[in-house]
């Protein structure tokens, strides 16, 4: 076999399952390890993969999440569904933490008029909901993350110990049986804190974000009481929410309990 068509080879590999190791290029290709060694070489030369002790992922900008601003513009209509089923638990007087999610941002736009605190690290959470009346806001303050304008570190998490809230909501970039996950390890520790100050937990999560694991993993199933969606996630996951009692509400299908 020539050397591209084993590069094609891995690549293949790499989409399915995320990383290879020498060993398997070995086993697939019946070659040996300095021709492994060559191979993943020629490919991380092409900007292709992602060199590691032993084998090769594929780059992050595979996977890449997009940056804040562009996703401001993209909130789709599932995502509108389910901040607007969020925003329905939020009652007169109850003070909540928001995260810095586009998903709990659609939540935020929708929070009615009412004496309601919020505490957020989000710079645009503060902006919209600095426009509606009878919503005080408490911003965390630390340092800025610009590209996607939330507030982290230390201070951040020694102020959040000073709150004791209704209910956090919280946005993730994936959740599966390894828990919730998220792309920068800074965001991750501040909605872990978030999380422990918060008689309820509800994760805001568009179907795509089932059965996906991302970098940082900041909590685990059984921290979170409720998880909003816009799709009922396959009877395998529904199996795992039911056995960690995590309550599932699915805009698709209002009306309806996901358990029957």
């Amino acid at each position: 076999m020539y050397q591209e068509e084993r590069l094609i080879g891995v690549i293949q590999f790499l989409k399915e399952k995320r990383r290879i190791s020498i060993d398997q290029m070995c086993d697939m290709f019946d070659i040996s390890r300095d021709t492994a060694r060559r191979d993943l070489v020629k490919l991380e030369e092409r900007k292709a993969i992602v060199r590691t002790r032993g084998g090769a992922i594929l780059p992050r900008t595979q996977d890449a999440i997009k940056d804040y601003s562009h996703r401001l513009n993209t909130v789709s209509y599932e995502k509108q569904q389910i901040g607007s089923k969020a925003a329905s638990f939020i009652r007169p007087g109850d003070k909540i933490i928001l995260d810095t999610s586009t998903t709990v941002q659609a939540c935020a736009n929708q929070i009615p008029a009412s004496e309601v605190t919020v505490i957020t690290n989000s710079i645009h959470q503060a902006e919209i909901l600095s426009n509606v009346e009878n919503v005080s806001i408490q911003l965390l303050g630390g340092y800025l993350q610009k590209e996607h304008q939330f507030l982290y570190g230390a201070s951040v998490i020694e102020r959040l110990k000073n709150y004791h809230v209704n209910k956090a909501f919280i946005g993730v970039v994936g959740i599966s049986e390894q828990g919730l996950t998220i792309a920068h390890e800074e965001d991750g520790m501040v909605k872990r804190n978030m999380m422990k100050q918060a008689e309820q937990v509800i994760v805001l999560a568009d179907h795509t974000k089932f059965g996906r694991t991302e970098f940082f993993s900041f909590a685990v199933l059984a921290d979170v009481d409720v998880i909003i969606t816009d799709r009922l996630p396959g009877g395998d996951f529904q199996s795992l929410l039911k056995d960690f009692d995590v309550d599932l509400i699915v805009t698709e299908e209002e009306g309806t309990d996901p358990w029957t």
